[in-house]
């Protein structure tokens, strides 16, 4: 077999590209908790429906519509901030497997729009940092740009050889991962916090809390936990958190559990933080131009254009 059918064949079996979720997990060492006295603070609660669909509540009388209503605020603020970089950390759930955690460097630059034209399209970079069984990766996505494909390298003698054009949703882009690059992002986060929790507002069964005094990486945070005691389909999971930081008024961590089984311990879904976010560093096609000789893209190619 040849040497440029061998890499392509390596390339098709093995090569598992990022398609990465809306928002992240905090580095272990720093991983916020909750004290014991503050698990017992009062509790907003909605009262539990008997019958099998939760009742249907008013929107006014709901603990969610606080939730909501800040996140659709700190979504008007954060769509005027036009590019930031950040250290993402991630850990996911996939086939009822809980992965390891992935450390990534990322450029992220919002949509612009004159009217009705996008003058900048939604653009993504990323940089593996670990672990090592991910280090050197690169990921490039723009929304509507080289067919719609994301653009990724892995690293090592063969796989380090090609740079792939992948459908964001095939196989292999998904592989390892519970979202595609395509929900990458804060904005995207906060939008999908929206539209969950105004759905959430129509029943019942939730509970609510508040909590002053988080920490993420030593940024101060408010955290809000919003629990769904009783399994419903209405429901994406059991319980949530979401930390704000107090000076950027931005979502830096989002981490959601199923329910319980067998009377044990919530099992952990998904976690998404940000940490060291830096906005509106003026990033240029350039930054998210695989061909920038300050990335690693090896010019073979597999995939463009098909």
């Amino acid at each position: 077999m040849s040497r440029i059918k061998a890499v392509r064949r390596a390339v098709v079996l093995t090569l598992p590209l990022v398609g990465i979720a809306c928002l992240v997990p905090l580095c272990r060492a720093q991983s916020p908790k909750l004290r014991r006295d503050q698990l017992e603070e009062p509790v907003l609660r909605v009262a539990r429906a008997s019958a099998e669909m939760p009742a249907k509540q008013e929107r006014r009388e709901h603990p969610l519509a606080p939730v909501v209503k800040m996140a659709k605020e700190g979504l008007a603020e954060f769509q005027k901030v036009k590019d930031y970089s950040a250290t993402m950390v991630k850990r996911e759930r996939v086939n009822g497997r809980l992965l390891p955690h992935e450390y990534m460097f990322v450029k992220i630059r919002h949509e612009q729009r004159q009217g009705d034209r996008v003058v900048v399209p939604f653009s993504v970079y990323m940089y593996f940092l670990g672990p090592d069984s991910v280090k050197g990766r690169e990921v490039i996505w723009i929304k509507g740009r080289n067919d719609n494909k994301l653009i990724g390298h892995e690293t090592g003698p063969i796989m380090g050889l090609v740079t792939a054009f992948l459908d964001p949703e095939s196989d292999l882009a998904m592989r390892n991962n519970r979202y595609p690059i395509t929900h990458v992002g804060i904005m995207n986060l906060v939008e999908k916090l929206v539209e969950v929790g105004e759905r959430d507002m129509d029943y019942a069964e939730c509970e609510v809390k508040w909590f002053d005094g988080a920490k993420i990486n030593g940024r101060e945070c408010k955290c809000v936990q919003i629990i769904h005691p009783v399994p419903r389909k209405n429901f994406r999971f059991h319980k949530v958190q979401i930390f704000i930081d107090k000076e950027l008024w931005l979502p830096v961590r989002y981490a959601s559990w199923d329910w319980p089984k067998d009377g044990g311990k919530p099992p952990l879904l998904e976690e998404y933080t940000y940490l060291n976010i830096k906005l509106n560093n003026g990033f240029t096609d350039a930054d998210f131009d695989w061909k920038n000789p300050n990335y690693a893209f090896p010019q073979r190619v597999f995939g463009q254009g098909s």
